[in-house]
Order: C-alpha cells, then structure tokens, then sequence
C-alpha cells in the first residue's frame, strides 16, 4: 500500500492545524493551539484568560472550560488516527473524511483544581474502526500538575 510523500504528510498537518485553530472558530476563540500532531499523543496548550474564570475566589478553570479541551483534544486524536490509517489518501481525502465527525460520548474525571497559567492538553486513540473511534485525554497545567482525565467516543463515518 502506498503512503503519503512527506510533503503530502505535511500539507495534512498543516490543513489540520489550520481547521483546528481556525476554521473551528469556538477553538480560535479559546485560543487552543496545536503543539503537537504526531507522533501520537496529539498535544494542545492554551493560556489562561480571565474570562476562563470558573470559581472568582480561587481563579481556576471553569469545568465546561475543562470538558471543552477535553472534547476536542480527543478529537483530534481520532482525526489523526483516521489519517494515519489512511496513508495511501491525500491531504484532500483526508479532510473530506472528517465531515461526519461528531462526539457521540464523552466522560471526564475532575482530579484537581485547574489552577495555572499555561495548559497542555494530550490525547490518544484507545481504538479506531471503521465507523467509531474512542480516545483518552488528560489536561495539566504548566507545572505538570494532572488536573483532568477523559474519554470519548466519536463517530468517524
């Protein structure tokens, strides 16, 4: 089977990057950047904002904040499960593929307060078929500090 030449690849990543931070306008207004697509975790960071704000006395992280990153740093780990399965495709067939993409279930443990003032994100595929895939993902703050765990499930076709 034939794979993507390494130009291809990084047409891919950079189209995905672009979707991500861009085209996904709720992603640009919460300023998530793509740190890292591959190798596998997918990584994203976002800075804290005042308007994150989800206890005023203490000034940690709203938990819908929280699910949010969660949800679509899982998410782009399914993305790139499906690309990297899909090696013989072009950048093109690639994100045509993503079209039908949709959370379909989605569980987060609240371990610590999100205290912080740089975030990272991970993500990773637990398992991929043809019709739904399901990831892990865990949020730190810049001190390492693991504030959350998930797990989701998406259609992909």
């Amino acid at each position: 089977m034939p794979t993507r030449s390494p130009e291809e690849q990084a047409e891919l990543h950079a189209r995905i990057t672009r979707l991500f931070e861009h085209q996904i306008s709720f992603n640009e207004h919460l300023g998530l950047r793509v740190v890292s697509l591959s190798p596998a975790p997918v990584t994203i960071s976002f800075d804290m904002r005042p308007e994150y704000v989800g206890h005023f006395l203490y000034g940690r992280l709203h938990g819908g904040l929280i699910a949010t990153v969660m949800d679509v740093t899982a998410g782009l780990a399914i993305m790139m499960g499906v690309a990297d399965y899909h090696t013989a495709e072009t950048a093109d067939q690639v994100m045509n593929r993503f079209a039908n993409f949709a959370t379909i279930d989605m569980r987060v443990d609240y371990l610590r307060p999100g205290i912080g003032e740089h975030f990272i994100a991970t993500a990773e595929v637990v398992r991929l078929g043809r019709r739904l895939g399901v990831s892990r993902s865990s949020l730190k703050n810049q001190a390492g500090t693991l504030i959350a765990t998930g797990n989701a499930s998406f259609m992909v076709s």
